[in-house]
């Protein structure tokens, strides 16, 4: 199985080289770049990945970074998540099944409270029964699957969702043992209560057919974000 990561970036050089590290040297590293100005372009050089480059906006760059890929297997990681060491031959006995057509792994929350062990196991009971993963749970594909559903939507927010919405409709999605651990910085502003609240709440009118691109602006007004925290801006997760 020939394997290709895909890490989209803005200013990521305080977390990038955890998620790096994390990935097999076995395997594929693309950088999907939104427009660094910090050192995340030459931490990504030094691990050996390939950098495209491109406007940002977390769906156009995952695209952008697809389209660059050799691999016949897609894994979309966050630039402050990391991977178990037995992701890829996770990944390669899932797939073994032909009825899978992607899936994602066990979440868990890096120094995480409480509070935030509690939201990563509700996360991955959703993932597992409902078979609704979201992108900070590591999404894998394969890569024709990923060409005939045309990829991302590119949506403000809320790609990973309708992603998933559609890849259900092609086939099985399993949650594997293994973990992708995942940093605190989504739950920092609002704490991990409100955070969660909000983000349920987007996502159920997402569902209930409200566009991303009328919610997207009242979402960041609750989050708050300004030009001090650019990469959480781009890239928080739905």
């Amino acid at each position: 199985m020939q394997l290709t990561v895909i890490v989209p970036t803005l200013n990521e050089a305080a977390y990038l080289v955890g998620a790096l590290d994390s990935i097999s040297k076995s395997v594929e590293i693309i950088v999907s770049d939104g427009g660094s100005v910090d050192e995340t372009v030459a931490i990504s050089a030094r691990f050996g990945a390939r950098v495209v480059t491109g406007n940002q906006g977390r769906a156009q760059q995952m695209n952008r970074g697809a389209k660059a890929a050799t691999g016949e297997v897609l894994l979309f990681l966050h630039a402050d998540c990391l991977l178990a060491p037995q992701a890829t031959d996770a990944i390669e006995a899932a797939l073994a099944d032909d009825d899978v057509v992607g899936g994602s792994f066990r979440m868990k929350v890096r120094d995480g409270s409480r509070a935030l062990r509690w939201i990563a196991a509700t996360a991955n009971a959703r993932a597992r029964y409902l078979k609704t993963p979201y992108g900070d749970q590591a999404l894998f594909v394969r890569r024709r699957v990923f060409e005939e559903l045309g990829g991302f939507p590119e949506m403000p927010f809320m790609e990973d969702v309708a992603f998933v919405r559609a890849l259900k409709r092609r086939g099985k999605i399993v949650c594997l043992r293994e973990t992708v651990t995942t940093g605190v910085r989504h739950w920092q502003r609002l704490g991990p209560v409100s955070t969660t609240i909000l983000n349920w709440s987007m996502v159920t009118l997402y569902l209930l057919g409200v566009p991303a691109e009328r919610l997207e602006p009242h979402y960041r007004r609750w989050r708050r974000a300004d030009a001090t925290s650019k990469s959480e801006k781009a890239y928080s997760s739905s």
